[in-house]
């Protein structure tokens, strides 16, 4: 079968390598992919959110399956345009439709849905600027740090974690009145804060069945220690050391069926991967948000630790005999380490050569922001690459990581050196 994947980072990399490994697949194409996506299938130049450009690809290409990477093409629509288009509706698309989007797509909607079934979170309240002295006075209600989440999507910026109420008040006027955020902060949500430690647990259903892959801690700030700017991620472990079966079991009792339920006592058939990023309080899981695709670089840690062909699983969600196919998990870690463009996640260069790439290298290079450029392969957004190991744990699989990045070179190239710093 030809298979298109939607997207062009780390994440679209990973499931593209892992595809091209199945017998089942005669033809890959990537849009709009990147120079590693280039050397295992055909890359088409156009964007995800084009609908339009998407159709022509897939009659073009004789497209069987469309695996959407991103968000935002899912979150705009792309399921329900193939499933009301009679040329395209018999295609599976491996995301949801625009309905179980808004589980990523609007904050206030996934806070509503997990109260209304039951399923753990941080208690919360909805604001906008015409009842903007109503959010400052939830906040005094509060203890810092306070917790303010711009409702739609922002790039991954979104969401801001202050210490002063003052400040925190300043930047509530910021995203209502003065569109911090664009449009996605038209309403804010504003949370209690939970102390704990943060994971993601990664679910695939078909809308009725279910597989709970690896769990997974990423490190989305620039600094080590975590400290400095949000990013999109810096690394990532799975699986998680502190998340053992009896709070997987938890998770799975607590969230992972009260959400599958959900979702159908609302009428949405939801057929793809469902993140869920967690805080463990205690012994005890706390959903903090849900994502409707795979994490980046979750995915570069999670998906390589499948066994199990991806294809066959992905017919199973498209089929909604998932429960039917094998899903096996190899026991090994896997860390992967982030190289980026000096300045991110600020303003960055791009087009600078990376070298060593020719090398044989005991880890997996997954292209994350790379390009082809004069026959050199050159970097072309804040997220490089993502350097990928196996070992017997996280330490071992960290330390053949670092040891491959030391035979990698680009101009300003950046990476944190203390992955892993929580887990000891």
């Amino acid at each position: 079968m030809n298979i298109l994947i939607l997207g062009a980072g780390g994440r679209e990399h990973a499931f593209a390598l892992k595809l091209s490994q199945s017998p089942n697949v005669k033809s890959l194409f990537i849009a709009p992919g990147n120079a590693g996506t280039e050397a295992i299938g055909t890359n088409l130049a156009l964007d995800p959110v084009d609908f339009n450009a998407v159709r022509a690809a897939v009659i073009a290409k004789e497209i069987s399956m469309v695996i959407v990477g991103p968000e935002a093409p899912l979150v705009a629509g792309i399921h329900d345009y193939f499933l009301n288009d009679p040329q395209l509706k018999s295609i599976p698309v491996i995301g949801p439709n625009q309905a179980g989007a808004q589980l990523e797509g609007s904050k206030d909607f996934s806070k509503k849905f997990m109260l209304k079934h039951g399923i753990p979170t941080a208690q919360y309240q909805t604001f906008t600027k015409a009842n903007l002295a109503e959010g400052y006075a939830f906040l005094e209600t509060l203890q810092a740090p306070y917790v303010l989440k711009a409702d739609g999507l922002a790039a991954g910026k979104g969401v801001l974690i202050l210490d002063n109420l003052t400040d925190a008040k300043a930047e509530l006027k910021e995203m209502l009145n003065n569109e911090k955020f664009g449009a996605a902060s038209s309403k804010v949500v504003i949370e209690e804060f939970l102390a704990g430690i943060e994971l993601s647990v990664f679910v695939l259903t078909d809308g009725v069945n279910y597989k709970i892959l690896p769990s997974a801690k990423d490190y989305k700030r620039i600094g080590e220690g975590d400290t400095g700017l949000n990013t999109g991620g810096m690394g990532a472990i799975s699986p998680v050391p502190f998340a053992d079966q009896s709070f997987i079991d938890k998770v799975e009792a607590r969230v992972i069926i009260p959400t599958i339920e959900g979702l159908q006592a609302e009428g949405i058939d939801y057929r793809g991967f469902i993140f869920i990023g967690l805080m463990k309080v205690g012994e005890d899981p706390y959903v903090i948000e849900y994502n409707v695709r795979m994490g980046d670089p979750e995915t570069e840690v999670v998906i390589p630790r499948i066994k199990s062909d991806l294809v066959d699983l992905f017919n199973g969600v498209a089929q909604q005999t998932l429960h039917e196919q094998t899903f096996d998990l190899t026991p090994q870690t896997a860390a992967t380490v982030m190289l980026v463009s000096g300045g991110y996640p600020e303003a960055y260069e791009k087009g600078k050569i990376i070298s060593g790439l020719d090398l044989d290298h005991p880890s997996t290079l997954y292209h994350a922001g790379t390009s082809m450029q004069n026959g050199e392969v050159v970097t072309q957004g804040g997220r490089v690459m993502a350097v990928t190991s196996f070992g017997a744990t996280f330490e071992e699989a960290l330390k053949t990581s670092y040891a491959t990045i030391q035979q990698i070179n680009f101009d300003k190239m950046y990476y944190r050196n203390d992955l892993g710093f929580d887990l000891k």
